[in-house]
């Protein structure tokens, strides 16, 4: 098996891809990102590695996530970088629909202004978290590079990929 080989599969076919352009792309992932609410989100630290779906939210060009814990804030503790994948249901090759962003993590505080910000966001009335009996973890995930997947993207004229990258 030629792992570099098939590693490096859609760097050559980007070589001659027919892209969009930075703006109407950011508005594909915007919209995409919007219109889904759930994703896959690997984390990993030396040899321990976790994929947990969770609840996101697309709000400031970031993703956000509420969550109780789990093994994944081990992973988070030492490794900041993520992969998150969004897809739409499979319904045939010619169907494709996802879209997967990898970036930097951060614990946002709880009850700091940003918390607070992000539960307005939500509509989550404040009394709400706070009269658990454990805190509600907030994860803000700051995009570096999506990859968005389209077969709808032929028939306008681009690849079925696209690539956008951030801080450039």
């Amino acid at each position: 098996m030629n792992f570099e080989k098939a590693a490096s599969y859609w760097e050559e076919k980007d070589k001659t891809s027919v892209k969009m352009d930075r703006e109407t792309l950011l508005q594909e992932a915007d919209a995409f990102l919007t219109a889904h609410n759930t994703c896959a989100l690997a984390t990993g630290a030396g040899e321990f590695v976790r994929c947990t779906p969770i609840e996101y939210n697309w709000w400031e060009q970031k993703l956000w996530m509420l969550s109780e814990g789990g093994q994944k804030f081990r992973a988070l503790r030492d490794n900041a970088n993520v992969c998150a994948a969004v897809f739409d249901p499979y319904q045939g090759f010619g169907k494709l629909g996802g879209l997967q962003l990898t970036g930097r993590a951060e614990l946002i505080e709880p009850w700091s202004e940003e918390y607070r910000a992000f539960l307005a966001y939500k509509k989550i009335p404040e009394q709400a978290p706070r009269g658990l009996d454990h805190p509600m973890y907030l994860i803000r995930v700051t995009p570096l590079e999506m990859e968005l997947l389209n077969s709808d993207y032929q028939k306008k004229g681009f690849s079925t990929r696209q690539q956008l990258r951030f801080g450039e």
